[in-house]
């Protein structure tokens, strides 16, 4: 049964065409001869064909294959070996010198000198994964020959994937300089929807990683964008920002399991790559200062990194996430929400600023704020916190806020004036100050209470001490000192 299986559809129609005139013979004892006068044949093959019948069933009546099918029988063995291991040597050579080089072997060698036909049917007939490694490398040879493993999430924030690019696109810098922005996205691999995303000039590190991660994971401010929650698992390349020591504790803690793409083999994650595509071709593409790789740029440089933020984040929402998805025919937010997913999140933002945000140096707070980087940053709470130390965690696209953690726990936020627009009233900081104060007085009166109750518990027992009666002594008997005999060896 494998065996007719493995025939072609032509050979299985030979084979049951010959049954067919065998078959009066075969089941109705007819005289072979006269079965084979009506068919047109032989005796002799319908004897051969009974035979095979009779020995295979079916498959003994298709025709047989050569044995030495696609092999040159014009040329030896050895001359044949010889044509594929020059036509296998890197760089390739020209078939022409192949054939000179081989009719020189077959002089030496005392053979026939080959054909220049016999020679290009022989190296055309190699197998293309053999001439990709040997003429491509073992790269070229995985990314076109080499079995694909395909992560397949079952259903929402099953599986994220993230990764880096730096865009296509020249954007203006502070300075007045242009230069190509780098992205950072997390992509839901059930839906492709784009789940957090962060722009910067800077190369790629955990920073960026862990801001792209955090307004991922957290509620948006834009009621369209309604993907979020903690993801099973998160799927990498082996860069060192997704590698490092700070997302692994991030991933042990919010219970995310890493998992990494194997090194120089990036094919896995085709998805987050083929947003990249889509990025380019639906919206750089039709900007000012889009500069693709070995082309022109189109137009003159005008944007800055906050309107390029902006108007992608209009194209993610407005364009991306509504259109059908070429492999899921479905929208990507419509497919993230369908079933009524309801994710899994953390138990606050300062938890999660906690695990994701960078640390900064520890700073110590001052009678009029804390200094960081040069900015002045206050806030009402610190009143208590005057001469500590404490931790603070920021997002660098907003420096007009810093987290303030005391002893790893969430204080306050703290504001800059001159960045963040507001200030803190005077009225508010005298407010502080006087609750402090009463808080410290306070906490003195009830140290000077306990101090107090001690003092007199010890001068009530002095008191008592003195108002007993005194002990009589005891007379002590004196000791009488009796001389000591003095004794003799001859006594």
């Amino acid at each position: 049964m494998d065996q007719l299986a493995a025939l072609s559809e032509e050979a299985r129609t030979l084979a049951l065409g010959r049954f067919r005139l065998l078959q009066p013979h075969l089941e109705k004892d007819v005289s072979l001869r006269l079965v084979a006068a009506d068919a047109g044949i032989t005796f002799r093959t319908a004897q051969r064909w009974v035979g095979f019948y009779h020995r295979f069933g079916l498959v003994g009546l298709s025709r047989k294959n050569r044995a030495d099918k696609g092999e040159p029988r014009a040329v030896s063995t050895k001359l044949k070996e010889a044509m594929e291991g020059l036509a296998l040597q890197r760089p390739p050579l020209p078939i022409s010198v192949i054939c000179r080089q081989i009719r020189r072997l077959a002089k030496d060698t005392g053979e026939d000198s080959p054909s220049y036909w016999v020679v290009y049917r022989t190296v055309t007939a190699l197998p293309s994964d053999l001439t990709t490694l040997a003429h491509k490398g073992s790269k070229a040879y995985g990314e076109s020959f080499e079995l694909i493993h395909r992560r397949e999430a079952d259903g929402p924030n099953a599986i994220w994937q993230a990764d880096h690019t730096p865009l296509d696109i020249l954007v203006l810098r502070p300075d007045g300089r242009v230069a190509n922005p780098w992205l950072t996205v997390v992509i839901d691999d059930y839906s492709r929807a784009v789940t957090g995303y962060f722009l910067s000039f800077e190369p790629p590190c955990s920073l960026h990683t862990s801001l792209a991660l955090r307004q991922a994971i957290w509620r948006k401010g834009d009621s369209r964008w309604v993907v979020c929650g903690i993801p099973d698992v998160l799927y990498t390349d082996n860069g060192s920002d997704f590698t490092s020591r700070h997302l692994e504790q991030v991933g042990a803690d919010l219970k995310i399991r890493l998992v990494f793409s194997i090194p120089g083999k990036p094919r896995g994650r085709g998805r987050i790559e083929r947003f990249f595509s889509t990025v380019n071709e639906m919206f750089l593409c039709e900007l000012d200062g889009y500069a693709p790789s070995g082309g022109t740029v189109r137009g003159k440089p005008t944007l800055t990194l906050a309107e390029l933020d902006a108007r992608f984040h209009t194209f993610l929402l407005d364009v991306y996430h509504r259109c059908e998805n070429s492999e899921t025919k479905t929208r990507p937010v419509e497919r993230w929400e369908a079933g009524g997913f309801l994710p899994r999140m953390p138990d606050s933002l300062e938890q999660l600023d906690l695990l994701l945000i960078r640390v900064a140096k520890s700073r110590q707070v001052r009678a009029d704020g804390i200094y960081f980087q040069s900015l002045r940053y206050i806030s009402t709470t610190l009143a208590a916190y005057v001469g500590e130390t404490v931790t603070l965690r920021y997002d660098p696209r907003d420096m007009g806020e810093v987290r303030v953690f005391h002893e790893e726990k969430f204080l306050c936020r703290a504001v800059c004036a001159e960045l963040a627009g507001e200030t803190v009233p005077l009225r508010e900081i005298i407010t502080a100050r006087n609750r402090r104060r009463r808080e410290l007085r306070g906490v003195l009166k009830d140290r000077q209470k306990t101090v107090d109750t001690l003092l007199e518990l010890k001068c009530g027992e002095g008191k008592e001490k003195l108002d007993e009666p005194p002990t009589p002594r005891t007379k002590r008997t004196p000791k009488r000192t009796t001389p000591e005999l003095k004794r003799y060896r001859n006594e």
